[in-house]
């Protein structure tokens, strides 16, 4: 198993990509603790993974919050002992031209896409730091690399990740912490399901593999990057995005 007895927290893990990584960790033997704001679902998810026998524990957590946050670390720490991976992949949308787009939802987006990277991550670095190894995975998008239509904030927000991933790989490089990011495409989620069908098959149309990615194709990403096979690869953005720009 590549990440036996390793703990793994993963935030937005109540559905979509988190919750496959969730349970693409436990597969391969980590203790997870799934992070989400949703608590009824997240709960919900978390005894899935525990009636099937995974290691598992639920905390409910708001990213943009520095106390929830807290609490989300110390309650891994008392349950499990330790924390060898943090995977920052709770992100939101709220998409709009810029013409139209309120201050209020610019900014609602950068406190969980952005600060809420920085603060889970300055919350649980001191415990990687401390045994001397860990992997920090960051979620960013092809949206941060290229733009897109009506997201302004969102791609903001990435592109931002992208500059912070590079810049604590080197602070923490030396230190046995790697930190590296994933820079997913187009993926089969709920917030994709919403949109419009001429818009899907556009987005597809785009992909050099002429298809849309699974929260799988992600979580597979997330897991080399978090296992040891990844141990020389630093300050990385691994596009999953199928071919989308070449």
């Amino acid at each position: 198993m590549r990440l036996k007895e390793k703990v793994a927290i993963i935030t937005g893990a109540a559905n979509g990509i988190g919750l496959a990584a969730a349970l693409r960790f436990a597969e391969e033997g980590a203790k997870v603790v799934l992070a989400d704001f949703d608590e009824q679902v997240g709960a919900a998810q978390a005894k899935v993974l525990g009636d099937q026998g995974y290691d598992v524990l639920f905390q409910q957590v708001d990213v943009s919050k520095q106390d929830s946050v807290e609490t989300l670390v110390q309650k891994t720490i008392e349950h499990f002992g330790k924390i060898d991976i943090l995977i920052n992949n709770a992100g939101i949308t709220r998409d709009a031209m810029l013409t139209k787009m309120t201050l209020e939802d610019f900014q609602r987006v950068l406190d969980v896409n952005l600060t809420g990277v920085f603060i889970c991550t300055q919350a649980v670095v001191p415990y990687l730091l401390e045994q001397g190894h860990g992997k920090i995975i960051n979620t960013s998008s092809v949206s941060g690399i290229y733009g897109n239509f009506g997201q302004t904030n969102y791609a903001a927000s990435k592109a931002a990740v992208v500059g912070m991933t590079k810049t604590w790989a080197k602070e923490f490089g030396k230190k046995g912490v790697n930190v590296n990011a994933v820079a997913p495409g187009f993926v089969k989620t709920a917030m994709v399901a919403k949109m419009p069908e001429k818009a899907i098959d556009q987005m597809t149309s785009v992909v050099a593999l002429k298809r849309l990615g699974e929260s799988r194709d992600i979580a597979n990403a997330y897991l080399f990057l978090a296992s040891d096979e990844s141990d020389y690869v630093n300050g990385h953005v691994l596009h999953v995005d199928g071919g989308i720009m070449m």
